[in-house]
């Protein structure tokens, strides 16, 4: 009779939350994106980096179906998503918050976060509770006109009003562009909280060192290209990456 054991058979890990492959792209016939490959799981914070003009943006914009993905594949949960309309990917649970023209300034906090609500309208009161948790000010100031509100509080209700759709993935372009350290700070803060609750982050960031600094994984594109892929931490030890992108 053999003594031999079978070895236990290896545990399997999840599939990422969003797995981009060799991605091309851009406006008309001009691609910017040339093969950019971005892995992400639901537990992380990632960071888009890079100098202007790298893509950056761009990516994101790729990601949730706002440009032609000409090459390549974007998987979200395991499935394509490449070239979907953004209405599509918000029913598959991906929220996107673009840099300008995020709130509806005429109208209310709450009412600006009741809008993101609309494809979950029975879920409107217990999501209003958590937004609340995440911001704070917010509540206190729901009845006031988001377009009297300081920049990082209207950024604060676009990102509120983006988890209002309970997304599995949030996609931030620029979210602390223009914003006085003390708010960057704040945003950061929120956007690990946000991450820690169940929600993977993707985000763009000009403000490069602070946003490594709570990355789980950085992406460093430049001329459409990834130059490094690493975790924050390891970017922001690594002496070509501190001299090429973050200012030595």
């Amino acid at each position: 009779m053999s003594n031999d054991a079978s070895p236990p058979s290896p545990a399997v890990s999840a599939a990422p939350l969003l797995d981009a492959r060799d991605v091309h792209g851009g406006y008309g016939s001009m691609n910017i994106l040339n093969g950019v490959d971005m892995t992400l799981y639901a537990d992380e914070v990632g960071v888009i980096v890079g100098p202007n003009g790298a893509g950056k943006s761009t990516m994101l914009k790729a990601v949730f179906g706002l440009l032609n993905v000409n090459q390549g594949e974007i998987l979200l949960g395991g499935e394509p998503i490449q070239n979907l309309a953004p209405n599509q990917l918000v029913k598959r649970g991906m929220g996107f918050v673009p840099q300008e023209k995020n709130v509806f300034p005429s109208l209310s906090v709450q009412e600006n976060l009741e809008m993101g609500a609309y494809l979950k309208p029975h879920n409107v009161k217990r999501m209003l509770e958590q937004v609340y948790e995440f911001f704070p000010p917010l509540k206190e100031k729901r009845r006031q006109s988001a377009g009297e509100l300081s920049g990082g509080q209207r950024q604060m209700v676009a990102m509120g009003r983006a988890l209002m759709a309970e997304p599995t993935l949030l996609l931030l372009d620029e979210p602390t562009a223009g914003l006085s350290p003390l708010y960057m700070n704040e945003i950061f803060d929120r956007v690990k909280k946000i991450n820690a609750a169940g929600v993977g982050i993707l985000m763009v960031e000009q403000n490069a060192k602070q946003a490594l600094a709570i990355a789980d994984k950085g992406f460093v594109l430049a001329a459409g290209q990834n130059r490094f892929t690493d975790t924050g931490a390891a970017l922001l030890a690594d002496p070509d990456v501190a001299k090429s992108f973050l200012g030595g």
